[in-house]
């Protein structure tokens, strides 16, 4: 069973993050995505948050239907701060039988020397960059690698195969451009604009009745 694993704060959950998982789900063939809404990001201080609830609901709500993605609680029921590492030990014990993928977007990658024992994360782990936006080409991630990780590494298309104790894989998948972003759907809530095509329909009743971002 091939799981991949894709968190975030969701605040909140629009259609550019359904686009991109089924972009990536398809190309790896994964059985399965877990998608985890964080409780208190450590690296996102300040942030607006709506309540740990609220999120969980509206990502539940938006891929209700949608086969293959599952939603979990894992880190709104943790105490404390949301730290990838425990994720992916939690789950490694309670799903023995998966093959686990952790997908994360190439911003995220180049802050992973900051994360709580960040580096263990290639151990347990096979690791999926999603290339967005600004990203023309891999060098900014080999360059990272390089100087941050590992000096030995072979590049060939869309994989990297470096040394870490062991030799590990990183597969670099260019997803779809999307013009959406929760911080640019948060601040059209604010000026009272429309958001109709930017969420999905239960994403925007809950924003709606909850009265979240205004």
């Amino acid at each position: 069973m091939k799981a991949g694993i894709f968190g975030g704060t969701f605040n909140p959950f629009h259609n550019g993050h359904i686009r991109i998982i089924k972009h990536v789900k398809k190309k790896y063939l994964l059985d399965r995505i877990f998608l985890i809404p964080c409780g208190y990001p450590p690296h996102k201080p300040g942030i607006e948050l709506a309540s740990a609830q609220d999120r969980f609901e509206m990502v539940k709500k938006a891929v209700t239907g949608l086969e293959g993605f599952l939603v979990s609680d894992i880190e709104l029921t943790r105490e404390g701060p949301s730290f990838t590492i425990d994720t992916i030990e939690e789950f490694k014990k309670k799903y023995p039988e998966s093959e686990f993928y952790l997908i994360m977007g190439s911003d995220a990658f180049l802050d992973i020397t900051t994360w709580k024992q960040g580096n263990r994360i290639f151990d347990q782990v096979q690791v999926i960059i999603m290339l967005r936006g600004k990203w023309k080409n891999y060098s900014p991630i080999i360059s990272f690698i390089d100087e941050n990780i590992s000096k030995e590494y072979m590049f060939d298309e869309s994989r990297l195969v470096f040394s870490h104790e062991n030799k590990l894989d990183i597969m670099i998948c260019k997803v779809p451009r999307i013009d959406i972003s929760s911080t640019m759907i948060r601040q059209r809530i604010k000026r009272n604009q429309d958001i109709d095509g930017l969420v999905p329909l239960e994403v925007k009743k809950i924003i709606k009745a909850k009265e979240l971002y205004i």
